[in-house]
């Protein structure tokens, strides 16, 4: 596999503030006119008014009628120009809001984003929770820019299973392809509207797949087309002034028969009506993503077969096209149009027109939702390559199981905060045996190593000088809990990740875990034991990974089978007192520990003598 280019060093922040000014500028402008208009329009009101005055008045007709005509028309002309004003205002002004949420991403990766789908992953998955992948400040958070379902769905999921090298190196060609593409990620965010507005994929996906509900045969066509002829006749020559008057009876018999070709199909147009409830709107933003994306030159052959795949046909127009329907269909709820609309037979005419629409396109709407999604998922990654310009694309190694990296840091932490190690998993060291004093950063540590394998893996870029690996899936014990629902302790629920992980360990690709404390449930002596023969057979599967303890027993693997396990430990110093740590991981076993100092600390009696016998 050929190296990634270097990253490239520029100032993100910079070009964020640049932009950020200039649609604030924008706004200011479009402000401005605003409030010109509206000026604008109360002269013209007034001048109506005074046209009125003047014809009350016995005033001259003729200007005071054109006077009154004249503010009429001006004043409609200036409510559609400010209509127009005030849609570029806010588009400025989300524009705006885009860039100070790229600003507060570059300040601090761990800032509060809004809303972010916290759904996409069980308890049980073998490191999602382990490595704060979803929920606030999590790297989903951060990565993430999707604004569909589809998109935060295709995300996820990249998140969450490792991806082939061939699909890496497709990821990687895209990612270079759109980094410097800003106009189209400002687009596509702007046309997005909010987070989760969008319509539920899977609904619509769904509702295109199902067979159809009505027959849409020319006969019924025909039939329904003769009601609205017949009733419009009737009630013409009932109500009109003509010289066959027929009466009210012919209208209303034409009404009970439509009342009993609505009672026929009753059950079909609720069916139908259901999953389309509210979509309109919706749909609207989907059809303005897919438009934008249809008509975006490709910069890479992914991006080019994306493409095709929603504009042959034209995604965009029959998304659009069904949009029409829904809302043209919904009309029928409307209570002054409701009685007019029954008569017309509308609401079967656009049912129909909705059946027929889900018979050419509907299964195509999964193709355009998926292709739209993984183009916001690319549109993702080249984001997060784009704002951390330092932050380079793993070298992929097509043999393994190694993961090796220099100056690795957490993704999660502001640059300034973050202090970098090194890991070298592979051959001939296959495991690490991590050591060190509380507080010392061991956690951080298997947590910095194992977002990383999961942004390289995804096709992100990684926080590090340099990056090499190789497919693995990854088993952690970082975060286990216990559940008082399924009547589990912790140390059971530990037992239950540890199977799933020896059960991974056993497949393909290779196995990289990540285990904090293990056995610390249990006594130390079962402790040991437990350890060292989950070792040795994690070992034995060609397993490699890092492991964290306090128990410095443990410790004596990196003796007994070296080169293959290696110690390494995390320290501290206690300075004036305070506990200062440096988080720079060291070689050998640590030497010391800091227990009985943070306790002396928090003021627990640890010295004290055993009090005297009453």
């Amino acid at each position: 596999m050929t190296t990634p280019d270097p990253a490239i060093d520029f100032d993100p922040a910079a070009t964020y503030s640049d932009r950020r000014q200039l649609r604030q500028q924008a706004v200011t402008v479009l402000q401005a006119k605003s409030s010109r208009i509206s000026s604008a329009r109360v002269l013209t009101f007034l001048a109506g008014a005074t046209g009125g005055v003047m014809a009350l008045a016995d005033g001259p007709e003729n200007i005071a009628y054109a006077l009154i005509a004249l503010s009429l028309v001006g004043f409609l002309l200036l409510v559609v120009i400010h209509e127009r004003v005030e849609r570029a205002a806010k588009r400025a002004q989300e524009a705006v809001d885009y860039y100070e949420r790229g600003l507060a991403r570059l300040a601090d990766p761990r800032v509060d984003r809004g809303a972010i789908a916290t759904d996409f992953v069980d308890g049980s998955h073998p490191y999602a929770a382990d490595l704060d992948l979803f929920g606030p400040g999590s790297m989903f958070a951060l990565l993430c820019t999707a604004r569909t379902r589809t998109g935060q769905q295709i995300m996820a999921s990249w998140l969450l299973a490792p991806a082939s090298l061939e699909e890496l190196e497709i990821r990687h060609a895209t990612v270079h392809g759109l980094r410097n593409n800003l106009d189209l990620r400002e687009a596509l965010d702007l046309l997005g509207g909010p987070v989760g507005a969008t319509v539920d994929p899977q609904h619509l996906i769904a509702w295109g797949q199902a067979p159809g509900l009505l027959p849409t045969t020319r006969g019924l066509v025909l039939l329904l087309w003769a009601f609205t002829i017949v009733a419009l006749t009737s009630f013409y020559l009932w109500v009109g002034d003509t010289p066959w008057p027929i009466g009210p009876f012919p209208f209303l018999a034409v009404v009970a028969l439509e009342g009993l070709v609505y009672r026929r199909f009753q059950k079909s147009l609720s069916q139908l009506s259901a999953p389309l409830l509210g979509v309109a709107n919706k749909l609207a933003i989907v059809r303005d993503l897919l438009h934008r994306v249809e008509f975006e030159p490709p910069a890479t052959p992914r991006l080019r077969a994306l493409r095709r795949a929603i504009a042959e046909p034209s995604a965009a127009g029959q998304i659009d096209r069904l949009r029409r329907l829904v809302d043209w269909y919904e009309s029928r709820n409307n209570a002054l149009l409701a009685p007019v609309l029954y008569c017309l037979m509308w609401p079967l005419h656009f049912a129909l027109a909705l059946e027929r629409w889900r018979a050419a396109h509907g299964p195509l709407l999964k193709k355009w939702l998926n292709a739209l999604g993984e183009y916001e998922a690319h549109c993702a990654l080249a984001n997060y390559a784009y704002e951390h310009p330092t932050d380079p694309l793993p070298e992929l190694a097509p043999e393994g199981p190694v993961v090796e990296g220099q100056e690795v840091g957490h993704p999660l932490l502001p640059r300034g905060q973050c202090i970098c190690n090194n890991v070298a998993l592979g051959t001939p060291c296959a495991i690490r045996i991590v050591s060190g004093s509380n507080m010392s950063g061991k956690s951080t540590y298997l947590r910095c190593v194992g977002l990383n394998v999961v942004l390289a893996l995804a096709g992100a870029p990684v926080r590090a000088k340099h990056f090499r690996l190789s497919p693995v899936r990854i088993g952690a014990t970082l975060r286990v809990e216990d559940s008082l629902r399924e009547g589990a302790s912790r140390f059971y629920a530990e037992l239950q990740r540890l199977r799933t992980i020896v059960e991974l360990s056993r497949g393909e690709p290779p196995l990289l875990f990540l285990l904090d404390e293990i056995f610390h449930g249990t006594n130390s002596k079962d402790r040991q034991q437990g350890a060292k023969g989950l070792v040795y057979g994690l070992l034995e599967a060609g397993a490699i990974g890092l492991l964290t303890t306090h128990d410095l027993a443990l410790t004596t693997l990196g003796q007994s089978l070296a080169p293959r396990v290696q110690n390494v430990h995390f320290t501290d110093e206690l300075r004036d007192g305070k506990l200062q740590f440096d988080y720079r991981m060291r070689e050998g076993v640590v030497t010391k520990s800091n227990a009985i100092a943070l306790m002396q600390a928090l003021g627990l009696p640890v010295e004290r003598a055993a009090p005297a016998p009453k």
